[in-house]
């Protein structure tokens, strides 16, 4: 049968356990706020700070957020602690000990882009505004967060790339210097002056507005080519996109018209084919055949086609 004086001692123990634990667990809520309000607190501090570049910004946040989930998992332990006296540290790296490393898997890339994104926003390796290329994309930073890296391309998209890829593979600052260097080939005939197309070159270049006169520009004899000999066209002008392609059209606009002003060719490659039929009679007569090849004073005597001219050759210069 039901023992209604039973269930009643068991009721009054459980409720004599909850009045015992309640001051613990009234303690513990306090310490979480409190624990909150002061991790809030902190976090504010971090972000009200005086920078003004946007990165600096960027960065005053990521860390202000940190502060505050740093604050906050403190604050839940020295709660727990409260509530259950007998719970401690070794417990806790216990129950969490395979869940920690599943979980550290499962984040490990979100940790991996926070931490990326913290060393960038530290060190500055490039800033909000520079032109970069990381992987195959080229454009303008439009921002550093804690997460990714946003850059403008110069077709106008805007490409999100994870701050560990970012930090692990090379980037390439175009605009980390005030001045760039671009460099051109350009082909001029054989029967051409060489000197003098350099000259003619150079002059062209340093009358180009935007070509800088620090460092001066230069042309070198680079290639002597199949069909040209090349000369290498430097020149130097401020790094970003749109001065220094306005600054290329007009430097080759201006070494084309002077180059071709003196006369000078500017030739593009060629090629001769040959066709060469083995079986006729004047094949290897330098003086008959038909390719138009120097024959000399003495050319040679064309070679025997097979094996049986070879021998009627040989007794025609024995009967002679």
């Amino acid at each position: 049968m039901f023992d209604i004086s039973q269930a009643w001692a068991t009721i009054q123990r459980l409720a004599n356990g909850f009045m015992a634990m309640l001051p613990r667990f009234i303690l513990a809520v306090l310490l979480a706020w409190g624990f909150t309000f002061v991790g809030r607190l902190a976090r504010r501090l971090v972000e009200r700070g005086t920078a003004q570049r946007r990165e600096h910004r960027t960065l005053q946040i990521a860390l202000g957020r940190l502060v505050q989930a740093a604050i906050v998992v403190v604050g839940l332990l020295v709660a727990a602690t409260a509530a259950f006296p007998t719970f401690t540290m070794a417990n806790l790296v216990g129950t969490l000990g395979v869940g920690g490393v599943a979980i550290g898997f499962a984040f490990k890339d979100i940790f991996q882009n926070l931490l990326a994104g913290i060393l960038l926003l530290l060190r500055h390796p490039f800033r909000v505004g520079d032109e970069i290329t990381t992987g195959e994309f080229t454009g303008t930073v439009e921002a550093i967060e804690t997460r990714a890296t946003f850059i403008r391309t110069y077709d106008g998209r805007r490409i999100i790339i994870p701050n560990g890829d970012v930090y692990t593979k090379p980037v390439t600052v175009i605009s980390a210097y005030d001045m760039l260097r671009t460099e051109y080939d350009v082909g001029i005939g054989y029967g051409d002056d060489l000197g003098r197309a350099k000259e003619v070159a150079l002059d062209a270049i340093k009358g180009v507005e935007g070509v800088l006169a620090d460092p001066a520009p230069d042309v070198l004899v680079w290639e002597l080519g199949e069909s040209s000999k090349n000369i290498r066209l430097r020149w130097w002008t401020r790094p970003h996109r749109a001065e220094v392609l306005g600054v290329r059209d007009a430097v080759l606009k201006a070494a084309a018209e002077a180059i071709a002003a003196e006369g000078m060719d500017l030739p593009f490659p060629t090629q001769v084919v040959l066709f060469h039929d083995q079986t006729e009679e004047t094949d290897g007569d330098r003086a008959r055949q038909r390719e138009g090849w120097p024959a000399g004073d003495a050319p040679p005597k064309p070679r025997p086609l097979n094996r049986l001219e070879l021998i009627r050759a040989k007794a025609t210069d024995d009967r002679a």
